[in-house]
């Protein structure tokens, strides 16, 4: 019996340290990780200032040119300024969502919240699309309660997932379309609807969304990075998006924020 009761106790410490030593390993194995995501966001952050560095100072340039310095420019050589200025805003914007998805991957990308109004975010945000919603002759509208409660938020995210979700609406919106914003107050929190009146989507697109470089469409016209941002922003906020489309008959990106504490 002692023997027995040796070998049980023996039996024990043997697992006790196989349990000590597998935790150990998954430790320094999560720490590992950790490290290698820390090292990939730090070198796509490195590579897009590199990016954005010149992008800017070109656009600079083309600022320049575009407002008459050093002389007047030919129609043709402003329509070819032109280009260059989109395309620049393309990259750099392109530049942007890579470092936020490099930081989400990380475990980098934490909201901040504070108490927030949703319909002056939402008006801010449609007035700067405005403009760019102009260039394409598309409509924007805006309805909002005249009074809604503050919920916890992160200004900064909810207007980057906002943002995103108008630009992707414009982009798919054909010229002299309609693109219509609202904010609704719902038991749970606060409900924003984006809707176009543009192509929509098929089934097989649809499936695809919130997927890297799955738009739907030519690489040219979006990586699909927007929607996957603006998802992990609602998500971090405890919130939804849902999305009704059907081919031809436009979409309509629903998102839903909890009140929070």
């Amino acid at each position: 019996m002692a023997v027995l009761a040796g070998g049980g106790i023996i039996g024990g410490s043997i697992m006790v340290w196989v349990n000590r030593a597998a935790a150990a390993t998954r430790g320094a194995e999560l720490r590992q990780l950790e490290r290698m995501l820390q090292r990939r966001a730090d070198q796509v952050d490195a590579l897009s200032h590199e990016l954005r560095t010149p992008l800017s100072m070109i656009k600079g340039a083309v600022d320049l040119l575009r407002e008459g310095t050093p002389g007047p420019l030919t129609p043709a050589q402003t329509r070819f300024l032109h280009v260059v200025d989109q395309q620049c805003t393309q990259v750099i914007g392109l530049c942007e969502s890579l470092l936020i998805q490099a930081k989400i991957e990380a475990g980098l990308f934490t909201p901040h919240p504070e108490k927030v109004d949703v319909s002056v975010v939402a008006r801010e945000v449609v007035t700067a699309m405005r403009p760019l919603c102009a260039q394409r002759h598309q409509r924007i509208s805006l309805d909002v309660p005249q009074v809604l409660p503050r919920i916890r938020a992160d200004p900064m995210l909810l207007t980057q997932a906002l943002t995103n979700l108008l630009s992707n609406a414009s982009r798919f919106t054909t010229t002299g379309g309609n693109i219509d914003v609202r904010v609704m107050l719902v038991d749970n929190g606060v409900a924003l609807y984006v809707t176009d009146d543009g192509a929509g989507m098929t089934q097989a697109e649809r499936h695809r969304l919130f997927h890297r470089f799955a738009t739907g469409r030519p690489l040219a016209d979006g990586t699909g990075l927007g929607l996957v941002i603006t998802k992990t922003i609602v998500e971090l906020h405890g919130g939804e998006i849902m999305v009704h489309t059907a081919s031809t008959r436009g979409t309509t990106f629903l998102l839903t924020l909890p009140h929070g504490s």
